[in-house]
């Protein structure tokens, strides 16, 4: 029987299905969030500067998207700046890029040096210098020195969780919470999230100074019952998926009951419980919006034409691009190319039906 242990990380770009060619989702969602963003950097900064500015992203992943914060804090920064006619250059920033170890860091480093030289010829000789620094480990561990950050960031990661929650031994015939589980599964997935999301905000407490500002972004659900559709459904095509190859003798159904999700995707409740029981932050904002699983098919894009094969596969290569190394650790990389392609069907068959949404609840966080 395979072992559940986690190896969790976004696919190096030389993966066939890469995280960097398949993180449109996760791209689509830090656009919605931008004007957040912007206005956190405003008004932490509009009366004073310092004179180096430290940031980080937790979660940062490899790719496009993880210069994506990056650059809208240096240009909210430049507009303060602009707005406050200050002389002489904008303040020095300090990025630190945090992911798990085996995260795809060299890409990332080699992406660099571009990123530099683009920003220095769109903001001229008025930009602060800018030091990138990558910091392996997780987030449910320190990661800074005591009070030395000013803003932290992260997007679609803090819904992670920083293992399987324990007694799940009687979900049978699901990887995650589905509405056959037993209570005490939704129970353990409902405690593990608060446990460590308690805990990351206390980490970040001690690392980020009292005044300092924290931008979440995670996927949630829409109403308190964790049986919702908007939380389970993507999984449970999964399971089915995965069932489909137990009758094809490709997987032991074994492998499947001991086989669950590291992940919870909470309700708006309850995120305001946990941050005021924590008590280090105080609760500034909190949002919902919600991104078709295809986030292409959007009433904005007036190019789109629905075709369910085509959203199918698109659905699969992105959960694909973030699952692949969990999945393959535990049920071994031959599966995954015939596991995926099932999904992509299922996908194509579900969103032929009915377009479900991936929630995402955005929280703005001031340390007290």
């Amino acid at each position: 029987m395979a072992k559940a242990n986690i190896v969790l990380c976004m696919n190096a770009a030389d993966k066939e299905i890469s995280y960097t060619n398949n993180s449109l989702l996760q791209k689509t969602v830090l656009l919605k969030t931008r004007p957040t963003l912007e206005d956190v950097m405003k008004n932490m900064f509009i009366k004073d500067f310092p004179s180096c500015i430290k940031v980080a992203d937790l979660g940062c992943a490899s790719g496009p998207n993880t210069f994506f914060t990056i650059t809208e804090v240096i240009e909210s920064i430049s507009w303060i700046c602009q707005q406050a006619h200050r002389k002489g250059k904008s303040p020095e920033v300090q990025v630190f890029l945090n992911d798990v170890p085996d995260n795809d860091f060299n890409n990332v480093f080699r992406s660099v040096p571009s990123f530099c030289e683009r920003l220095k010829e769109e903001k001229g000789d008025m930009l602060g210098s800018c030091f990138i620094t990558g910091v392996p480990g997780s987030f449910y561990g320190r990661l800074f020195p005591s009070k030395s950050m000013h803003f932290i960031h992260s997007s679609y990661s803090v819904h992670w969780l920083s293992k399987v929650p324990s007694g799940l031994d009687n979900n049978y015939g699901n990887i995650y919470m589905a509405k056959s589980s037993p209570p005490n599964v939704f129970k353990a997935y409902s405690e593990q999230f608060e446990k460590d999301f308690s805990k990351f905000l206390r980490l970040r407490s001690e690392e980020i100074i009292d005044g300092g500002r924290m931008l979440l972004t995670f996927i949630g659900r829409s109403i308190a019952d964790p049986r919702s559709k908007d939380c389970c459904y993507l999984w449970e095509l999964l399971t089915k998926s995965l069932l489909d190859l137990v009758a094809q003798g490709l997987v032991e159904e074994g492998d499947v009951n001991s086989f669950n999700l590291p992940n919870y995707y909470p309700c708006k409740e309850e995120v305001e419980e946990i941050v005021e029981n924590e008590g280090s932050f105080d609760l500034e904002k909190v949002e919902i919006f919600e991104v078709n699983w295809d986030p292409e098919d959007d009433a904005s894009n007036k190019n789109f034409v629905f075709n369910k094969y085509k959203s199918g596969k698109k659905v699969a290569n992105c959960i694909r691009a973030v699952m692949e190394s969990l999945l393959a650790s535990h049920f071994g990389g031959s599966i995954i190319d015939n596991l995926f392609d099932r999904y992509a069907e299922h996908v194509a068959e579900h969103l032929s039906l009915e377009k479900t949404k991936f929630v995402n609840v955005v929280i703005s966080l001031t340390r007290k």
